[in-house]
């Protein structure tokens, strides 16, 4: 691996990538195949949304490492499963360490089952997060140059804390929205550049 001049590190395969998913070939793996790509389903944006949350103040590296034992926990982040979860369940999740026993998070997790159920008298949770797509996206040439927040990640953080959502900041929810794709901070040399469908290159 060689470091780059913008902050990158061109891996064996020639490709550069962020510190972040340089050397861990799980992070490598989740950067070159997930991270960036659109998520437009309910289920998957409501566990983006948790995982972002259970990831406030730790490495994205401990989130992705514990994603299996979060999906087996809650039953694979189904809004209507885990919106009926009860105080046994909140004991049952604070002894699970296979995941974040965090009771503030397990709380937000099923908080935000609820309100995401009651989103969808309105339209439901991914026209509500995708509204918020801002017009443009970031083109940073280095890694020192990308945002980690933006008006509508604000917006977006209040609007879902209206909702009745917690654990949404603005910097988790500008997190979210590089994820699923909302924006593109891949740089502009990156081979993963444009890979959303919805930005160009």
């Amino acid at each position: 691996m060689t470091p780059a001049a913008n902050g990158t590190v061109i891996g064996d395969d020639g490709f550069a990538r962020p510190v972040w998913a340089a050397v861990d070939p799980m992070l490598r793996e989740y950067y070159d195949t997930e991270w960036g790509l659109p998520v437009r389903d309910e289920q998957g944006l409501y566990e983006r949304i948790s995982l972002e949350a259970f990831q406030a103040g730790l490495s994205w590296a401990t989130i992705l490492r514990k994603r299996p034992a979060f999906r087996a926990a809650f039953h694979d982040f189904q809004p209507d499963i885990v919106a009926a979860y009860t105080e046994d369940d909140v004991q049952r999740l604070l002894q699970d360490a296979g995941i974040v026993r965090n009771r503030l998070k397990i709380r937000a997790a099923i908080t935000n089952a609820q309100a995401t159920i009651a989103l969808r008298s309105d339209g439901g949770l991914v026209d509500f997060v995708w509204q918020f797509k801002p017009d443009t996206t970031p083109e940073p040439t280095a890694l020192d140059h990308i945002p980690t927040t933006s008006a509508e990640s604000i917006a977006l953080s209040k609007a879902l804390r209206k909702r009745g959502f917690a654990f949404v900041g603005p910097t988790t929810m500008y997190a979210l929205m590089e994820a699923i794709g909302m924006v593109d901070t891949h740089l502009l040399d990156s081979h993963r550049r444009g890979s959303s469908g919805i930005w160009p290159r």
